[in-house]
């Protein structure tokens, strides 16, 4: 094994390269980073009150900064993000055009444009900027105001964008932001703050974003840290495990925003059969989002469940999107979907083991790699369905459209559905069962960060949201007149 980078500790604009210790990555290199044990501590703000210097700054001058940084990140230009990029290729599944991909995602992120489209269908750029009045119903009057919170985050490494946005959603909320640097993505989020140290180190935003790498589940950093005194939210991106790691650490004062595993699901109607042409869209379409990054994300379709019946009609349409889907898939560009870097060996035993049961199941491609499409002849998906990834689905005829409540549960993020107005009739019962987002077909990967996440607002509920109401006892009535207005018992 060999030292293949270094990811340096960012606290508060500072860069920190002491008392270096190696850590594995997800394959056979290991990397560098300061001792957590050591230099941990440093990151929670020592006094909550620190924090004023952020509410000194108008929200159009938290965001002069932001768009500032966004033009710093250019993928040519920047050495960091270049090295993070670098390090990524090693440490990440993904492939180089579809990380270069991500990359150039991150600089958009940070147009004006976006970002105040983000904070105003997220949280309310009125509420982020101060006090908004309101009068009750009982008289008093209230005024609210959304403010940042010391918040840990625990970001996934799917490319840069995730790390792009966690430092977008905690400048924007004027929130003192720790984060946790994923294994497969080690370096983005210092990359991007060092890049904010450059060009604007006096500023509040710089003093108080802050980046490390520790293991995941290291008792001795996370006891430490993990306390209300130091952080009031951990928004945790990951696996099962991963986050259900965390919760042991929560308590009062100490609240958990999780964006945990999902998976997700594709259902398309009849009508993509009306004709050819049409059929050929409806795969396109599927195609991406089916391979769109590799279908490394949790939003990418696995298992598509099409009504096209299960009789001898039925079946031969289905084969036949299959075959056009896989064909699509193999045609879309390199910097959105290549042939994925690493193949799952038990995942392509189970594809080899398909084939031998024609009867059951047609496989479509896979032979080396490249992806696959496996077409159930019958209406009930393999039953190696969860470990589908690397371009990998399965399309399951069906006769009738209650089946398609299988596709869903407390685990179900995205539904890509095909027509729209298909989707209009299932969308109520669909999110009765545990679907949060509902999309048009060859959309899923598509991702609006200005929309709900998870079925809940994310940016949203990393603010405090503090009240000051007012009241007036000759408008609401005070409880030492109640006597008076109510009479001796």
């Amino acid at each position: 094994m060999s030292v293949r980078f270094t990811v340096p500790m960012i606290v508060r604009g500072e860069v920190i390269t002491d008392d270096l210790v190696e850590f594995k990555l997800r394959y056979e290199d290991t990397f560098k980073a300061p001792d957590p044990a050591i230099h941990a501590h440093r990151l929670p703000l020592s006094d909550a009150g620190d924090m004023a210097d952020l509410y000194e700054l108008s929200f159009d001058e938290i965001l002069d900064v932001l768009v500032e940084l966004g033009q710093a990140l250019n993928f040519d230009k920047n050495d960091y993000i270049q090295e993070s990029y670098e390090a990524s290729l090693v440490a990440n599944a993904m492939t180089a055009p579809i990380l270069r991909t991500t990359y150039l995602a991150c600089e958009t992120l940070f147009s004006r444009d976006a970002m105040r489209d983000l904070a105003e269908n997220q949280v309310g750029i009125d509420h982020l900027e101060g006090w908004v009045p309101r009068t009750l119903l009982d008289g008093r009057v209230i005024r609210v105001r959304a403010l940042g919170s010391r918040a840990l985050h625990i970001a996934a490494g799917n490319g840069g964008v995730v790390s792009a946005v966690t430092v977008l959603r905690g400048a924007l909320t004027r929130s003192d932001t720790i984060i946790k640097a994923p294994s497969n993505d080690p370096l983005t989020a210092v990359a991007i703050a060092r890049t904010l140290g450059d060009i604007a180190p006096d500023h509040p935003v710089t003093k108080h974003l802050s980046v490390a790498y520790w293991k995941g589940g290291d008792v001795a950093v996370e006891e430490k840290l993990y306390r209300p005194e130091n952080i009031e939210k951990i928004v945790a991106w990951g696996g099962f495990a991963s986050v259900k790691h965390v919760t042991q650490y929560i308590q009062p004062g100490l609240e958990l925003v999780a964006l945990d595993p999902k998976r997700s699901a594709t259902i398309i109607g009849p009508e993509a059969f009306d004709d050819d042409e049409t059929l050929q869209e409806v795969a396109r379409r599927l195609s991406c989002d089916i391979g769109v990054g590799n279908q490394e994300g949790c939003v990418n379709a696995r298992v598509v469940y099409v009504l096209s019946g299960t009789d001898d009609v039925g079946l031969a349409n289905a084969n036949r999107l299959g075959q056009l889907t896989y064909e699509a898939m193999l045609d879309l560009h390199e910097s959105i979907s290549t042939e994925p870097k690493v193949a799952d060996r038990e995942l392509a035993e189970h594809l080899d083991g398909a084939r031998l049961v024609d009867d059951f199941y047609n496989v479509i491609g896979g032979e080396d790699g490249e992806g696959a499409i496996i077409v159930s002849q019958f209406d009930s998906p393999v039953d190696f369905a969860a470990m589908l990834s690397g371009r990998v689905a399965n399309i399951v005829p069906v006769d009738s459209v209650e089946k398609v409540t299988d596709a869903v549960n407390a685990y179900t993020q995205t539904i890509g559905i095909y027509p729209e107005t298909l989707k209009e009739q299932l969308r109520e019962t669909l999110a009765m069962y545990g679907a949060q987002r509902l999309t048009s077909l060859g959309y899923a990967a598509n991702v609006n960060f200005a929309i709900p996440q998870d079925a809940m607002e994310p940016v949203r509920r990393m603010c405090k949201w503090i009240v000051d109401e007012s009241c007036d006892p000759e408008t609401v009535v005070p409880q030492w007149k109640l006597g008076e207005l109510l009479g001796s018992p």
